[in-house]
């Protein structure tokens, strides 16, 4: 049986393992970095939460926001339990955590390459947006992971 909660950070090892064997996902090693992760749940701590199968962390999504919109972060499910509707479950739970915080639009940025990821949004109705530019810019030098 698959069983969703609030992630915590005690969830970390697991998940961040279960990132860096996920491919297509962009990390990097501040923001991602235990310290990085316990700040955002801190700021965030209703909204981001793990899939569990006897114990084991299978699925993972973060999801916050700034008072105005809300944003998704590094959503993964272990390949094995794939297709079994857990990604959807995740995201279900994200998305009603945000609107009990009176979050009415949720975002989030996924990489071209990335297919299976891309696929997954666009079916459950996550649009792609061509009238924007995506920019950013570090503050400190952050080391990419890609996986």
């Amino acid at each position: 049986m698959i069983d969703i909660r609030v992630m915590s950070i005690t969830d970390y090892d697991h998940v961040y393992n279960l990132w860096m064997n996920t491919p297509g996902m962009g990390l990097n090693s501040t923001d991602d970095s235990r310290e990085g992760i316990e700040k955002y749940l801190k700021r965030n701590p209703t909204s981001s939460f793990v899939a569990e199968c006897n114990g084991e962390i299978i699925g993972v999504i973060m999801s916050g926001h700034d008072g105005r919109r809300g944003y998704i972060h590094h959503t993964a499910v272990l390949p094995a339990f794939r297709n079994q509707g857990i990604a959807k479950k995740l995201v279900d739970c994200a998305m009603s955590a945000l609107d009990k915080e009176g979050i009415n639009k949720v975002a989030l940025v996924a990489f071209r390459k990335n297919d299976l990821g891309n696929n997954f949004w666009e079916n459950i109705g996550f649009t792609e947006r061509n009238d924007l530019v995506y920019r950013n810019k570090n503050i400190h030098v952050l080391n990419r992971i890609d996986t």
